[in-house]
């Protein structure tokens, strides 16, 4: 299975145009069975979605995980996943409430086939604040039985093991390399952490032509492989 994660700037790229077909042409570079999107809502008035949900879903096939609190939002305070129907299977999905000073959150989306949670975040800006984040995911994770898999925007600049021993046992963080500033990438602040029976095979940040001008973060991507 591929899992992408991406913070779209509510398609707003380097050149200041908000152009959501870019975003989908980005997307479809990656060809990912489920994608993690932060920031896919506006942030005022109605809440409404940047991305052309016809587009989504017939020519790439997506659909979005029902987690949305508003008729126009794709996600809940940005957050937002896609995934395709045809190679995924969402039992569930929902939200998850962070400590938080700022519009942010989690979601979350229970696959039956291939047997994992997916959970995608936008954290805050201050340490403080982001270990009070990292405490309610790991109360959350907890209680799971199956694989997990966190993905989003870490918003922490240091690259060091803390986030993951914080979130618990068998946690493992994946940086797949530095994907913010897009016109000159020096922070790793998108990442994954894996906890479960569940292999990871590769991860890299997608750079190309289209991505690098399509929002200030780059994507990032996994690929991960489920014991038999």
């Amino acid at each position: 299975m591929r899992i992408a994660s991406y913070n779209i700037r509510k398609a707003v790229g380097l050149d200041w145009q908000r152009d959501a077909e870019r975003i989908l042409r980005v997307l479809e570079e990656i060809d990912a069975d489920v994608v993690v999107l932060q920031e896919s809502d506006k942030r005022t008035g109605k809440r409404a979605g940047v991305l052309p949900e016809s587009r989504l879903a017939n020519d790439l096939g997506y659909c979005f995980a029902d987690v949305s609190t508003r008729a126009d939002s794709h996600g809940w305070h940005g957050n937002a996943i896609l995934y395709r129907n045809s190679t995924a299977t969402c039992d569930r999905a929902g939200r998850i409430d962070l400590p938080t000073l700022e519009p942010r959150g989690a979601v979350f989306m229970q696959l039956s086939e291939p047997n994992i949670e997916v959970i995608g975040v936008h954290l805050g800006l201050t340490n403080r604040v982001r270990n009070k984040q990292i405490a309610a995911l790991r109360h959350h994770i907890d209680a799971q039985s199956c694989p997990v898999l966190i993905a989003g925007d870490f918003n922490a600049w240091r690259l060091d093991t803390s986030i993951a021993d914080a979130l618990g046992d068998n946690c493992e963080m994946i940086c797949p390399g530095n994907s913010f500033h897009t016109s000159r990438p020096i922070a790793a602040l998108d990442r994954f952490i894996l906890k479960g029976r569940v292999g990871h095979v590769s991860s890299y940040v997608h750079r190309t032509t289209l991505s690098a001008r399509a929002s200030d973060h780059l994507p990032i991507v996994i690929n991960l492989d489920f014991p038999n």
